[in-house]
């Protein structure tokens, strides 16, 4: 088998904004693996936030390169298990190799990735789009440029209500709201009784990660579900989020693939709670990998190759909210 890193930084369409962050190009490593005439490929962006950066996932893939190499015929659970001792500081470089390998693993058996998992995809769930922070003149354009049937909507300022309350102005469309960890426990409280009002569906990660006695407060007493980001990372992390959380929102990156996520989703939905999986600004690469989840899922926020000026691949395809699969096997990919 062989190893390809190709490093990108994709541009997007707007600055994009949350409530600790802007940022105008998403530094990305695709993951290429190629074995017997097929070729694989996984993806994981940067982040400040978990200290990741492109450059360093390179290095710690190139460090164990013969390792990952010398694989033959393994499953990828089987896989994943050899290479997570050597990766375990660098998430996100799992990710993207757990990615290419479940997409390379896939096309040999001649099938796509959800039909190897034996899922049936009638009822899968829509995606959202994602509406940054900006000014509200701006988050209007943003939606009037592209109307959509769910949008998040990244809040975390002091004007939270009122934006919400004038976009509403302008579309019916189901609201979800991130907060980035940007509000307190009476924050949020208060602000659910006010955005259910205004047709919010849930809201995300509302207050800081690691405040859990302020999770456990608030999921007492709010009006609107709450979902964990930031507070679930890895697979311990989603025992930890049960009667704090009502859902769980995985990401691949963060938790090391589609391998851990898969278990992440089947334990999350043995504790009652909801099934989400988010992206990170990830090109149609990364979002094509999310895709073959959704039959497990409740929601889906995998709208991050929507948001870029210029895609640098093919695969699965977004309109009006609803995912079409390519025809391609694996995940469907092909890099433009």
């Amino acid at each position: 088998m062989q190893l390809i890193l190709r490093e990108y930084n994709l541009k997007l369409k707007h600055t994009f904004t949350i409530s600790r962050e802007s940022i105008d190009f998403q530094p990305s490593l695709i993951v290429e693996l190629k074995s017997d005439g097929f070729s694989g490929y996984g993806e994981a962006t940067s982040n400040p936030y978990y200290k990741t950066t492109v450059p360093v996932m390179m290095a710690d893939l190139e460090k164990i390169k013969p390792l990952i190499e010398a694989t033959e015929d393994e499953t990828p659970e089987e896989f994943w298990s050899k290479i997570h001792p050597h990766l375990k500081e660098d998430m996100f470089a799992l990710c993207a190799l757990d990615l290419a390998y479940n997409d390379l693993y896939a096309r040999k058996k001649g099938k796509k990735l959800y039909q190897l998992w034996n899922y049936t995809t009638e009822n899968n769930p829509m995606t959202d789009y994602t509406i940054g922070i900006a000014s509200i003149e701006k988050m209007v354009s943003k939606m009037r440029e592209l109307p959509w049937p769910i949008y998040k909507i990244k809040l975390g300022t002091k004007e939270d209500i009122a934006i919400v309350k004038e976009l509403r102005k302008h579309t019916n469309a189901i609201f979800r709201i991130d907060a980035n960890c940007g509000w307190g426990v009476e924050e949020t409280i208060n602000n659910a009784v006010e955005l259910k009002k205004l047709g919010v569906e849930f809201l995300e990660q509302p207050m800081k990660a690691d405040n859990w006695e302020a999770h456990k407060e608030v999921f007492k007493h709010s009006v609107l579900p709450i979902v964990a980001d930031e507070s679930c990372i890895i697979e311990a992390d989603v025992a930890k989020c049960f009667n704090h959380f009502h859902g769980v929102n995985v990401k691949l990156v963060k938790c090391g693939g589609l391998t851990p996520g898969k278990r992440m989703i089947e334990e999350a939905k043995k504790l009652g709670l909801k099934t989400m999986v988010g992206c990170m600004t990830e090109s149609t690469v990364g979002i094509s990998a999310i895709a073959h989840l959704l039959p497990q899922l409740d929601y889906v926020d995998m709208d991050g190759a929507l948001l870029l000026a210029q895609d640098i691949a093919t695969g699965v395809t977004i309109k009006d909210g609803i995912i079409y699969y390519s025809e391609l096997n694996g995940t469907g990919v092909t890099l433009l």
